[in-house]
Formats: structure tokens, C-alpha cells, sequence
């Protein structure tokens, strides 16, 4: 068994499918199909159920899942000890991101890591808050970065930046010809919402803020729940109904007057950066945080936005 095999098992155990693993990893199908083949055959168990075009992990697969991802991640660690001796000229680091940071600050953080140590090559995979928690609590990446509190237990979490939330609703929307000064005017029952998935940070901080007007979520009305914050926005341009979003997000419509800015009280809420507690911390996650929280204090997201960034 090698490290390479345990790779191409745990992508396509992630993908489900082999063409996306193969994809992901940058391989031919043939290649990963006969490394599947072989780590089967080698230990005379079968670790998928080949299910037309799809694959499903047997009960033995998702056993041995957990334990590939723990020798991949002590792999990882341990090139990455290499990689401090080598004093930042060479090496990795794995990042993920929910959406609101991954596309609309962190690649900043990015191109000036990159510009100041370009043999670290560096890796991101969006997503929602929730599936960045558990890439970081399994030790599939060195360091995650959220928008929203989160279940951090086993994890070390810093905050570096701040983001400002606005309520937005299009021109032709019946908030949008209100007196935006007087929140008492608005029942936020009244609307249709537009709101990302479940375990998205931007739908927790709509479902907390409800909560603390002593309202259920449950009893609102989704009209759409789709899974990007561009896909919300345009939603919300076309007259679906009204949202909650990172004015870093919608910066570009209110400049255009295609959304409508409520002055409604919605607490700011911090960009935060988790890594798990065991992970050894090498030079360049020490120093990409460092990097991030600088430029968090700097440019922050809601002033980024204000200036049309």
C-alpha cells in the first residue's frame, strides 16, 4: 500500500465517482480505476459498490476512510517538519474557505503570501462553514477559514477580520420604498426569503438573528435556497424576495442600484481562522496567519466594500 493509493481511495471515496477523482487528482480514469483495483485485490476486500455510473463505499470502506485520512494527514505533517528546514524556500499549504471569504478576501491574502515566498505553493477548496470545520477536525487541510461561530471542539480558532452583514431586497421590492431608517416599519415575516443551504455561516447568522427578535425560522417563508451567494444575489436582483449577505458580497449591486441596502441592526461578524490543536504548526501557516490577520486589520471586508473592492 502506498500513500499514492491511499490519495486516489480517499478522492474517489469523497467524489463518488471515479472521473471527478480522477479529475480532482489530475489522473486518468484508467489510472485511478486500476489503483482502486489493486489496493482491492491486494487485501481481497471490496471497498466500493459500483452502482451504474456511481460508486458507493462498502462498510469496510468507510472504515478504512477514517484511517486513510489519518496516515495522509500525519504524511502531510511530516513533510510538512521537512519543509521548515527548508526555511520557507520550498513546501505546501492546504487551505479551505466558506464562499463569502474563499471569493472575496482570502485570495488577496493569497497573491501576497505568494509574492513573498513563491516556492510554497498553496491550495484551496471552497465550501460551506460546516464542511470546512470537519476538513480541518479530520486533518485533511492545514488551516480553514469561516465567517460564522462554530462547533470548534479539538480546534484553535482566531479571528482575523471583520465583516459588516446588510438586509438587501431589489428596487421593485415593497421594503425598498420604505423609510429604511425606520426598522419598526419592516415585519421580516412579511417577505419572501433567498438563503443559503443549511450549515452555510450566512444562513446561521440570518437564523440567529430571527431568533433574537423571539422568531422561529421555521415559520418564514424560503423561497429559494440555493448553494452560492452569487446565485442568492442574483435571486434577490430578479424580485424573489429579501436576504441577509456580506455587503462584500453585494457591493457591486448597490453600487449599480440592482439591490437596495436596509438599515436594519445586524451585528458584524468576524472572519476566523481555525487549525486543529495537534497539528504542528510549520513556518508558513505561522506566517500566512500573520499575513491574514495583518491584512484583515488593514483592509478590512466592509471597507473593502465601501470602496467598490
Amino acid at each position: 500500500m502506498t500513500l499514492d493509493q491511499l490519495r486516489i481511495f480517499v478522492a474517489v471515496a469523497e467524489q463518488q465517482h471515479v472521473t471527478r477523482a480522477a479529475d480532482v487528482l489530475a489522473l486518468s480514469q484508467s489510472a485511478v480505476s486500476s489503483s482502486i483495483a489493486a489496493l482491492e485485490a491486494q487485501y481481497d476486500i471490496k471497498l466500493f459498490h459500483r452502482i451504474r455510473r456511481n460508486i458507493v463505499l462498502t462498510d469496510a470502506g468507510q472504515q478504512f476512510l477514517d484511517e486513510a485520512r489519518a496516515v495522509l494527514a500525519r504524511a502531510s505533517s511530516a513533510g510538512n517538519v521537512l519543509a521548515d528546514l527548508a526555511g520557507l524556500r520550498r513546501g505546501a499549504l492546504s487551505l479551505a474557505a466558506s464562499q463569502t471569504v474563499a471569493n472575496y478576501w482570502i485570495p488577496k491574502v493569497m497573491q501576497r503570501f505568494h509574492a513573498a515566498y513563491p516556492g510554497i505553493s498553496l491550495k484551496l477548496s471552497i465550501t460551506n462553514t460546516g464542511q470546512v470545520v470537519r476538513q480541518v477536525a479530520e486533518g485533511a487541510v492545514d488551516l480553514g477559514f469561516v465567517e460564522d461561530q462554530v462547533d470548534t471542539d479539538g480546534l484553535e480558532v482566531r479571528a482575523v477580520a471583520q465583516d459588516e452583514l446588510v438586509l438587501v431586497v431589489a428596487p421593485s421590492h415593497p421594503w425598498a420604498g420604505r423609510d429604511s431608517t425606520a426598522t419598526d416599519l419592516i415585519d421580516l415575516r412579511e417577505s419572501a426569503w433567498v438563503l443559503r443551504e443549511q450549515e452555510s455561516g450566512t444562513r446561521g447568522i440570518f437564523e440567529k438573528m430571527v431568533r433574537s427578535l423571539g422568531g422561529d425560522p421555521a415559520g418564514f417563508e424560503i423561497a429559494l435556497e440555493l448553494p452560492s451567494n452569487e446565485a442568492v444575489r442574483s435571486a434577490v436582483e430578479a424580485g424573489a424576495g429579501a436576504t441577509v449577505m456580506s455587503r462584500l458580497v453585494a457591493a457591486s449591486s448597490l453600487n449599480a442600484g440592482t439591490l437596495i441596502a436596509l438599515s436594519w441592526p445586524l451585528p458584524s461578524r468576524d472572519f476566523l481562522m481555525l487549525r486543529h490543536q495537534q497539528r504542528y504548526v510549520t513556518e508558513a501557516m505561522r506566517v500566512f496567519f500573520e499575513m491574514a490577520s495583518e491584512w484583515g486589520s488593514l483592509e478590512s471586508p466592509a471597507r473593502m466594500a465601501n470602496q467598490g473592492a
